[in-house]
């Protein structure tokens, strides 16, 4: 069974309790992320997005926006997304093998391919800051 994006409600902004109740189990992993932004010099930017009728969390390095995060049924979403230019970096990171076997399955998205990173846990927090601390040293 397919997970459902959540935060589709344009007038209930995604508050920490909000995002408790969406996220279940992960929310720890989220906080411990928002927590870490500071340090990427990231500032989180909640928006409505009438195109896709959600919540997103554009996470923005000076004018750079280096990831987006979404809200699924007990899980997020980190997606970041290179060019024909860097997406060959992805794999000479140390991230997990099914991280770059999922990167290579993925479909474009215009003259990009997205990388879209389920975080359930602190697991898969090790990737997130790997590949964000790539994206930020692209040009």
């Amino acid at each position: 069974m397919e997970k459902e994006q959540l935060l589709r409600n344009p007038d209930i902004y995604p508050s920490e309790e909000v995002l408790a109740a969406a996220l279940g189990g992960s929310y720890k992993a989220y906080q411990a992320l928002a927590q870490k932004l500071p340090d990427f010099g990231i500032e989180a930017e909640w928006r409505y997005y009438n195109d896709g009728k959600s919540w997103l969390c554009k996470n923005v390095h000076k004018k750079k926006t280096v990831f987006w995060l979404s809200a699924w049924d007990g899980f997020f979403k980190v997606t970041l997304f290179f060019n024909e230019k860097n997406n060959r970096g992805v794999y000479e990171l140390q991230v997990r093998e099914e991280t770059k076997t999922k990167f290579t399955n993925e479909k474009r998205v215009g003259k990009f391919m997205p990388l879209l990173l389920e975080v359930h846990d602190d697991a898969a927090l090790g990737d997130a800051y790997a590949l964000i601390m790539y994206k930020q040293s692209l040009k």
